[in-house]
């Protein structure tokens, strides 16, 4: 068996990450050091990515996204012009970002793609689709499957087509019950005028 480590290869153009030789990374990109690019995947002219980042196999970035430090972009995700993540990010296998509301073939719209920001530490679970330009709030986790066609609170557990809120989670990815208290840190948060914010001591 092949230790497919050892077909990583530094590029002196990004010192400190590692890209697999089966990937392309073009001119004009920038990878953060730590940040490790996986099988055949693509990352596009002007798309900046952070430290300690992973690509999965198949990724296709840009041109001209944006990931923060430290996020983490599973297998056969496609990240279009427009998508900035923060830090933190997960993106679970398969999910979709779009970048036009009304796509045709015999219609060129690149003039109208449409941002999609996700903040700090949010999750988007397993083929979960997003649609463009919205904003997914700080540590939100969207359900495997869901298809978001709004804004996301700050926390708010999404599911559903379109998604829903049906709960909140923690910081720390815990769903939290009527206490809002993350069963694993014992942070604790509020509830008001249907956001959450934590509690600091």
């Amino acid at each position: 068996m092949t230790d497919t480590r050892s077909q990583m290869r530094e590029d002196a153009r990004f010192p400190g990450a590692l890209i697999h030789e089966s990937a392309y990374v073009d001119e004009g990109a920038e990878l953060g050091e730590g940040t490790r690019v996986w099988h055949f995947a693509h990352v596009l002219a002007d798309t900046r990515i952070g430290r300690d980042c992973i690509l999965g196999q198949n990724v296709m970035a840009g041109p001209r996204v944006v990931i923060g430090d430290a996020c983490k972009i599973q297998n056969n995700v496609a990240l279009y012009e427009g998508v900035v993540l923060e830090d933190g990010v997960f993106c679970g296998p398969s999910c979709v970002f779009t970048n036009v509301n009304n796509p045709r073939a015999f219609v060129s719209r690149k003039s109208e793609f449409r941002w999609t920001r996700v903040k700090i530490g949010a999750t988007i679970g397993a083929n979960a689709t997003i649609v463009c330009g919205h904003t997914l709030g700080a540590y939100c986790f969207i359900a495997a499957g869901a298809v978001v066609t709004g804004d996301v609170p700050d926390h708010a557990l999404m599911a559903g087509v379109p998604a829903r809120r049906i709960g909140w989670m923690s910081k720390a990815g815990e769903k939290l019950g009527t206490d809002l208290v993350c069963p694993r840190t014992r942070e604790r948060y509020r509830e008001t005028d249907g956001r959450l914010e934590e509690i600091f001591p």
